[in-house]
């Protein structure tokens, strides 16, 4: 059977293996287990949809609560989907910026001294290559639109699949919409096991899945309804151990197909392809929370706000009329507009305006403050632009503090569950094409460091604290600044914030040009020099920090 380009062959192993392998990928099974995760997702989707009602309005189709949603007609206040679409726009700037190296090769632990000068000039350049590949790609595109749905719904998934040869990059993404999946948390309480329903064409079915074009009820279904639309449910399973990586299995959903033909695809995957990730979750919970769950009821109660205010203006500009029933006033054709003469009897009292209950001047200090709570819920005031032209030095350490701060524990999620998964399955693609040298990324042959903005901010406490170390020696005199390998110190700084490899003298490199920085005078200057370039504001925004 022919399999999409994105999939492995799976490697004969032994009969115990292949015994396994066989009970887990059974149509049957897989549509139970399929059908049982998603029976337990059911709690969660009228949630989802309150938020994806709020919140991003203009998703219609195929919402995650299976009901059509709420109109665009009946959203008074757009504040929360103003801020949802800043923050998702803030974390594609500070996790994985578009055009800028996000993360770095480093040797790991377990490599020798002697050895780490020569490669790490080849790990950077297997980072450069990489992320080449991703700005030739969609990642921009389609990862920022798994951040909106992480922003509403707590919960996201982006498929990194191998592109055919020939294309632009070596990787295809797309983001996974929430209302296709259903994730199950495994052992690792990672979600390694992942369910895609979608309805796919013939057309694009036949594109997919080759294989298709060669069976007859196949060519006969295509002849007949040649506009027919197919699900098509695939299944992405931890293997069964001893074996590694992910099993992979594309299942045909229509009743008058056998379970021989609906198996459109088997194969196995080192990494797995379907990368999911939340913003944060309770214990004993498979899906997220997102930041817009948590204003839920402030979103809502400002959404009714504004409309009562409207409704309020429109009385205000329409007013409420009372008219005695002398038979003479036809209320019918009365017509409130300048200039408008309404006839009257004599005697009688005519259109008497009636006055309203109350006054809603109190409404616009309820909704600032509502609109207050949203956009802090949302971190619109935390991850804004600074609104004052110049800051203090002081004031930009607070600031990356209080946003490290805020972030710390979705950012440390988002490492584990999306960055480096995302690194190790493009590195795995251009291994298997040659294109970088293969190693592990495991800690101890080879160390991912993470280079964006917000990583940067984090890593500005560590900087921080070894300057002060530094300013407390140079206080103590000479004699205290001799414990200080000052070409340590500077290779450190470098590495931590992010300096090109090539800029860099590893330990045991020798050049011509280069001249060790014995004298201690010279190494508290250079302490003096990062002090000053770190206080300086301008240099701080520029490098993310």
């Amino acid at each position: 059977m022919a399999r999409p380009a994105h999939l492995f062959s799976v490697a004969p192993g032994s009969q115990r293996q292949d015994s396994a392998l066989a009970d887990l990928l059974q149509p049957e099974a897989l549509r139970q287990r399929h059908a049982r995760a998603r029976s337990q997702r059911g709690v969660w989707e009228p949630l989802w949809q309150d938020c994806y009602d709020f919140a991003l309005p203009a998703r219609r189709p195929g919402s995650p609560g299976g009901r059509p949603g709420q109109t665009a007609e009946r959203l008074f206040d757009a504040t929360a989907a103003d801020a949802a679409e800043q923050l998702a726009g803030s974390m594609l700037s500070q996790l994985t910026p578009p055009w800028s190296r996000w993360f770095a090769f480093q040797p790991g632990r377990d490599v020798p001294q002697e050895q780490q000068g020569a490669m790490s000039a080849e790990l950077d350049r297997a980072a450069q290559l990489l992320q080449a590949q991703f700005d030739r790609s969609n990642f921009s595109v389609e990862i920022h639109q798994a951040y909106l749905d992480l922003v509403v719904a707590g919960t996201a998934c982006l498929a990194c699949e191998e592109a055919p040869l020939g294309e632009a990059s070596a990787f295809r993404f797309a983001a996974v919409p929430l209302s296709d999946l259903v994730l199950e948390e495994g052992a690792g309480c990672r979600l390694d096991t992942v369910f895609r329903r979608q309805d796919m064409s013939l057309e694009t079915l036949s594109r997919r899945y080759p294989a298709l074009e060669d069976q007859a009820w196949f060519v006969e279904r295509r002849r007949r309804e040649p506009d027919a639309r197919l699900g098509v449910l695939e299944c992405v399973l931890p293997a069964p151990l001893p074996l590694q990586g992910h099993v992979y299995a594309a299942l045909l959903e229509d009743a008058s197909v056998d379970d021989a033909s609906a198996m459109l695809a088997q194969g196995r995957f080192d990494q797995t392809p379907f990368i999911a990730f939340r913003w944060l979750k309770a214990p004993g919970e498979i899906y997220g929370r997102s930041p817009v769950m948590k204003a839920l009821p402030d979103i809502k109660t400002a959404n009714k706000v504004v409309e009562l205010v409207l409704k309020n203006a429109s009385i205000a500009v329409t007013g409420i009329w009372q008219a005695d029933d002398d038979g003479v006033l036809n209320p019918a054709n009365v017509k409130l507009v300048p200039g408008a003469i309404i006839p009257k009897a004599v005697g009688s009292s005519g259109l008497t305006p009636l006055a309203a209950p109350g006054r809603f001047d109190i409404s616009q200090l309820v909704l600032d403050d509502l609109r207050g709570r949203i956009r802090h819920a949302l971190l619109a005031d935390r991850l804004g632009q600074i609104d004052a032209p110049r800051m203090t030095a002081t004031e930009v350490l607070e600031r990356s503090a209080e946003m490290a701060r805020q972030l710390g524990a979705t950012f440390g999620r988002l490492q584990a569950e999306l960055l480096v998964p995302l690194v190790q399955r493009a590195v795995t693609i251009l291994q298997r094409r040659g294109e970088i040298p293969r190693f592990a990324l495991d800690g101890r042959e080879v160390t991912l460091v993470l280079q964006s903005p917000l990583a940067r901010m984090q890593a500005q406490g560590d900087v921080q604290s070894t300057l002060n170390w530094l300013q407390q020696l140079q206080a103590l005199g000479p004699q205290a600044m001799q414990v200080v390998d000052a070409l340590a110190v500077a290779r450190w700084l470098g590495r931590t914030l992010g300096v090109p490899g090539e800029f860099l003298v590893e330990a045991g490199e020798q050049r011509p040009d280069h001249t060790a920085l014995a004298d201690p005078a010279m190494g508290a200057g250079l302490q003096q020099m990062l002090q000053q370039l770190l206080q300086n504001p301008a240099t701080q925004q520029g490098a993310g920090i």
